[in-house]
């Protein structure tokens, strides 16, 4: 009870809601790294998830080098970032983006392999070649394996981006880094509780982009296949 109380009067404080450390503040910084890294994730696994995916060639080879990028451990790459380039934003945010990456790419992939290849026929039946099979059957149905991706990669980079605060930079990551410093809990709790709710708040993002960009037949299908 005592916790909650001192984690009440943590909230509670107006102290907390001004000024550069206030959580508005830092709020938007641990969004715009976040953001930042999964807009860059996105930019390199998507089209090379599209390229394997659609034409079969590197599946392997790509599986491989995300799986194996998925085993580094994120604080140990980035205090390698930061020996090799200084403390700065650069090696917080590159990563983030060897977190995300890999579940990208590797959904991309799996969800354009996945399309039956009755539909490719179909669509070459039709007259689509190339680039038309892929953007206009390929991606729609790979869509929900894709968007499955982006929302594991989001998450996975609101929680480590506290990360930021262990080299100087900002975020919710602060108040957990300052309040182990001050020996404060209620901080160490308010950050905490904060970056929960973020991660909460990214997850229901995906769930309205979902409902915006995959086709009402493929939702039903994946509901039904549950």
């Amino acid at each position: 009870m005592e916790i909650l109380d001192g984690l009440v009067a943590w909230f509670g404080d107006p102290a907390q809601w001004a000024g550069p450390a206030g959580i508005p503040a830092r709020l938007g910084e641990h969004v715009y790294y976040s953001l930042l890294a999964l807009v860059l994730s996105a930019l390199i696994a998507v089209p090379i998830g599209l390229l394997t995916g659609h034409t079969g060639v590197g599946g392997f080879l790509t599986a491989s080098l995300a799986n194996l990028a998925r085993a580094l451990p994120t604080i140990g790459v980035l205090f390698l970032i930061v020996l090799a380039a200084g403390i700065g934003l650069v090696p917080v945010i590159t990563a983030l983006v060897a977190l995300a990456v890999p579940p990208i790419l590797v959904n991309t992939h799996e969800g354009v392999r996945s399309v039956e290849p009755g539909l490719r026929d179909a669509a070459a039946g039709m007259g689509m070649r190339g680039r038309e099979v892929l953007l206009r059957l390929e991606v729609p149905v790979a869509m929900p394996l894709i968007l499955i991706g982006m929302r594991t990669a989001a998450v996975q980079v609101v929680a480590t981006a506290t990360i930021a605060a262990y080299v100087g930079v900002g975020g919710l990551g602060r108040y957990i880094v300052d309040g182990q410093a001050r020996q404060d809990l209620s901080m160490i709790l308010g950050g905490s509780v904060l970056v929960v709710l973020l991660a909460v708040a990214t997850t229901l993002v995906f769930a309205g982009l979902r409902r915006v960009l995959v086709a009402p037949g493929l939702r039903a299908e994946a509901a039904t296949a549950r």
